[in-house]
């Protein structure tokens, strides 16, 4: 599935174009170690400030114990720690999981370039919530290498939520997650990069999680202007 480029810039972020043809997020299977409360949590849709429309949806769901089956290409989630630290590596293609299983240290996800032109609109934006019981918070960071260097730079924007007791509501993170945004030569300016940017290689979130069990992540073909 590839995403169309030709839309109009002057979209409004709630107007949804109607041909994104992606289904909503996927069931879990049944091994999956998930709370009941958790995923009605994540089915739940009725005032969490999400547009309406198609969108691929993407759960980061916190564990306490490591899995060790393979979930290579494997739906539309990705287990990290409860606690700890992992890397959710990036590359370019229609939105799919690669590897669901980060709890070794690393998983993988695959998601269209988001800023071809480098013009700082996008041309998909990303939502995200957290879920689960109260008290949970995560940390994401868009970070990558420099291919001359082996530098390794991470964005100075990070996703963080925290989950709150009541309605969990979505935020506009595309800033933080499509983008590295880093002084790459050293001048004091900070420079902006798109996921797959070629000043950059290795593109990876690096998830900083503590103790929240849910993230979730909305894809909706619609722009953001991170200007």
């Amino acid at each position: 599935m590839k995403l169309s480029h030709a839309w109009t810039r002057s979209l409004v972020f709630a107007t949804l174009v109607p041909t994104f043809g992606l289904a909503p997020a996927c069931a879990p299977h049944d091994e999956e170690e998930l709370d009941d409360s958790i995923l009605a949590a994540a089915a739940a849709a009725a005032g969490n400030g999400a547009p309406n429309g198609s969108h691929f949806n993407l759960n980061i769901i916190g564990v306490p114990r490591a899995k060790s089956a393979s979930m290579t290409n494997d739906g539309r989630r990705i287990f990290v720690p409860l606690s700890g630290s992992t890397k959710i590596l990036l590359s370019e293609g229609s939105f799919q999981v690669l590897d669901a299983n980060a709890t070794d240290g690393s998983g993988a996800f695959q998601l269209p370039n988001p800023d071809p032109d480098n013009d700082g609109i996008t041309t998909y934006s990303v939502l995200a919530r957290a879920l689960g019981k109260p008290g949970g918070s995560s940390k994401t960071t868009t970070c990558a290498t420099d291919p001359s260097t082996g530098e390794l730079y991470c964005s100075i924007y990070s996703m963080v939520l925290v989950r709150e007791k009541g309605q969990s509501t979505f935020s506009n993170v595309s800033k933080q997650l499509l983008y590295v945004f880093a002084d790459l030569d050293g001048d004091g300016t900070v420079e902006r990069m798109p996921l797959f940017d070629d000043r950059l290689t290795d593109y990876f979130w690096q998830y900083d999680n503590n103790g929240l069990k849910l993230a979730q992540l909305r894809f909706y073909q619609v722009p953001t202007n991170v200007n």
